[in-house]
């Protein structure tokens, strides 16, 4: 279990096939906001925090892979 206070802006999120998700723009309630200069589309996009499965190294690692996480981001 990871504490969500560890997450911070700027941190790379990865999924746990270590490829690069997004980074955090900032924490909203229980979701994690990425920024939008990394989306296709250039808008930020959320995370729910039950997606993530620890924190290490300011790498944020998911319990999913990435495609996964991105056809999840809401």
């Amino acid at each position: 279990m990871f504490e969500k206070l560890r997450i911070k802006e700027h941190m790379e999120v990865a999924g746990s096939d270590g490829e690069h998700v997004g980074t955090v723009d900032k924490v909203e309630g229980e979701t994690i906001k990425l920024t939008k200069t990394d989306a296709a589309d250039h808008q930020h996009h959320t995370l729910p925090f039950d997606m993530v499965d620890r924190v290490e190294d300011n790498r944020i690692y998911l319990k999913v892979t990435k495609a996964e996480a991105q056809a999840a981001k809401a």
